[in-house]
């Protein structure tokens, strides 16, 4: 100021000065004097800090529910759950996974010490009741979901049966007294298991065809199996889906159809991108009448096989004879491989004995209740590399009716998938946006143009992970790959690292060591958290996205909390103290 008490500087020039400082400093400048003050507010001043700060494409616009640059900034530095506020370490082995229920007031975690553990989360966070299932023949505990009302757990094992030989079991655990309420058989022990309902689940079986050709069942069950009504089974069939290539369905999870019309956060500004460039990642819809579509890349059937499908007057069941014939006689080259002749005739067989897909998924009525049932798969090689879809519609969400499913025909042994997306990759983890619009998918990619010639040997993995998004209102993916985790193990080694989304942000584990929060507009990286071995879960709270839970092989579950909740816990304490810009105080050095 002058001695006139007017500005020595008009606003423009400070504009341009403050435009060289950082934000650290842009807040201090901004006390010197009501003008500073007002320049230190700017808009446009915060718009060039937010993008030039947190390195965010200029293609990319503010978050929609942001009200000023200023705030927006302050969002992404003061509410990320980055602060270890708790180390909590009652398992004595690896923990695999952590779940919150729907309340938020309390969540489970799975461990190798064959233990569940059910935990009160409250400021701070206490063990309420621990469940030893090695009586139950398990080796441990892997996974665990709250039922929509939170009054049961599915707990998820590995199961030791006859000869050492290892499946997997579900558990319903009741939140009422812990009492154990059933038990239910589940193969590959990595179908997991999940809820469709408050009082329903769904689980697995495999049965063995040939060497590479199995058959997956997924069942529906009562979670309390003493259950004995005429009209109610504990358990009926829900779909039966034909494996080729010695693949196997894993990893089940239900999204909710009814929910996409109102979702918490839209990430669509990257369409119009997104449509005029090749997607690595293309969505193969198995309903389509086009052949071209078959999920078969780059696999040409033998010429003796193709001609049996194209030729226009021979049914598969006709083809499947002639075929064998043809290979009796000699007429089939060049000769094939023992597997490749198991996949052919395994090919053959299907298009006869599978009932048609449903209709089109994207003409889903917004109002009606079917779900989606959303699992990993494959078609080359026994590396989950694909998605797939299937509807459930509402008459196939309770076990009343007939034990073996829905009635078909006599000769339609398999159900088809309604759709499949394909990664071209190892999938290792999968999670659901809060409001079930969206698809997260961890995936270490395979070499570009790889061929796959023997199903037992897949390509070797990308140590780099790769984090998808995919809309299942459209079937598309929406977001370029999130970057920054890492995995290190082979394919046949490979384990499932499991991520979780909130309203605003996606957390995942790695095998480096630490686990990341992305933000889910920006498309960027905001924290990395320290562990000491394997970061294998992570877990935000459904209604405190400020509250972060990571477990890991260090044996450790964390407990994270942003700046700002660590801000509001120390003022209940009674503590004379005055922060000005607090919110800048806690930057990480």
């Amino acid at each position: 100021m002058d001695a006139g008490g007017g500005p020595l500087l008009p606003d423009s020039v400070l504009y341009e000065i403050f435009l060289y400082l950082d934000h650290v400093d842009v807040l201090s400048v901004g006390l010197v004097c009501q003008q500073w003050h007002a320049v230190a507010r700017d808009e446009f001043l915060w718009k060039e800090l937010f993008y030039r700060y947190y390195r965010v494409s200029r293609e990319v616009p503010r978050h929609p529910a942001a009200v000023s640059w200023y705030d927006e900034f302050q969002r992404l530095y003061d509410t990320i759950p980055c602060v270890e506020v708790q180390a909590l370490k009652e398992h004595n082995d690896q923990v695999l996974h952590l779940s919150f229920s729907h309340s938020g007031c309390l969540f489970a975690s799975c461990s190798k010490d064959c233990t569940v553990k059910i935990w009160s989360n409250e400021l701070d966070i206490s063990l309420q009741h621990s469940s030893n299932m090695r009586p139950y023949n398990w080796s441990y505990t892997q996974f665990s979901q709250f039922n929509s009302d939170d009054s049961l757990l599915l707990v998820s094992g590995v199961f030791v049966g006859p000869h050492n030989s290892s499946s997997g079991e579900i558990a319903v655990i009741s939140m009422e007294n812990f009492t154990l309420l059933s038990r239910v058989r589940n193969k590959p022990y990595d179908v997991f298991g999940c809820w469709l309902n408050e009082t329903n689940l769904i689980s697995g079986n495999l049965h063995r065809i040939g060497r590479i050709t199995s058959c997956s069942v997924l069942w529906l069950n009562n979670a309390f199996q003493g259950v004995e009504s005429e009209n109610v089974n504990v358990v009926k069939r829900l779909f039966k889906i034909q494996n080729l290539n010695a693949s196997t369905i894993r990893t089940v999870m239900v999204a909710d159809c009814s929910r996409y019309d109102s979702p918490d956060l839209l990430l669509d500004y990257e369409e119009q991108l997104a449509a005029s460039s090749t997607s690595t990642c293309p969505v193969f819809d198995l309903g389509s009448d086009s052949e071209e579509e078959e999920v078969k890349p780059k696999q040409t059937p033998e010429p003796a096989v193709q001609e049996l499908l194209d030729e226009g007057g021979v049914t598969a069941e006709d083809g499947l004879q002639q075929f064998f014939d043809d290979i009796m006689e000699g007429r089939v080259r060049p000769a094939m491989t023992e597997t490749e002749l198991e996949t052919k005739v395994a090919e053959l067989f299907v298009r006869s004995r599978t009932k048609p897909p449903e209709l089109n998924l994207l003409s889903t009525d917004s109002n009606s209740k079917t779900k989606y049932l959303i699992f990993t798969t494959g078609c080359l090689t026994y590396s989950p590399h694909q998605i797939g879809i299937k509807r459930i519609l509402p008459h196939q969400m309770t076990t009343a009716g007939p034990v073996l499913g829905e009635e078909r025909r006599s000769d339609e042994f398999f159900d088809s998938l309604d759709h499949v997306i394909d990664i071209h990759g190892h999938i290792i983890g999968m999670g659901l946006s809060p409001d079930h619009r969206y698809l997260y998918v961890n995936s270490r990619a395979w070499p570009r143009d790889c061929v796959i010639s023997d199903p037992m040997q897949p390509p070797p993995i990308a140590e780099e992970i790769d984090l998808h998004v995919f809309d299942l209102k459209t079937m598309k993916e929406v977001k370029r790959a999130l970057r920054a985790h890492r995995a290190y193990t082979p394919n046949e080694e490979c384990f499932f690292i499991f991520l979780d989304v909130s309203r605003d942000f996606v957390a995942s584990g790695a095998e480096d060591r630490h686990g990341y929060i992305w933000d889910r507009h920006y498309n960027i990286c905001l924290a990395k958290l320290q562990h000491d071995n394997v970061v294998n879960s992570v877990a935000f709270s459904p209604v405190e996205q400020e509250l972060l839970l990571t477990a890991s092989d260090d044996t450790t579950i964390k407990v994270w909390r942003s700046p700002r909740a660590v801000r509001i816990q120390q003022a209940r304490k009674p503590r004379p103290r005055k922060l000005l810009f607090s919110w800048l105080m806690n930057q990480k050095s």
